[in-house]
């Protein structure tokens, strides 16, 4: 039996800038501490370093498109670890704003 997956579990995957820093990637349902994750249908990137809050916008994916999620995981992940990418809202969006297909 296949389990249906789910972003209110978020992905999670780190990235070493060129500079040597590391960013820590979430893709998945925010985290809000006036409603549960279970109500949410809003999923979005945050980028976040060890000292602050880097960068967040919502995405055009629905809770339940974790393989789409896990691609835009792996081209943000790729897009900052190259340089392609810096670490801002402005730089991500047009990225978590691109539709993709399973």
């Amino acid at each position: 039996m296949k389990w249906a997956m789910s972003l209110r579990t978020p992905l999670t995957r780190d990235a070493t800038l060129p500079d040597g820093r590391v960013v820590h990637v979430r893709v998945g349902v925010p985290d809000d501490s006036y409603i549960p994750a279970r109500e949410l249908s809003t999923v979005a990137v945050e980028l976040y370093d060890e000292r602050q809050h880097l960068a967040a916008v919502n995405t055009v994916l629905a809770v339940d498109q974790d393989s789409e999620a896990r691609a835009l995981l792996a081209e943000l992940v790729a897009g900052l670890e190259s340089g392609a990418l810096e670490p801002t809202a402005g730089a991500i969006e047009p990225l978590a704003d691109r539709l993709r297909t399973a």
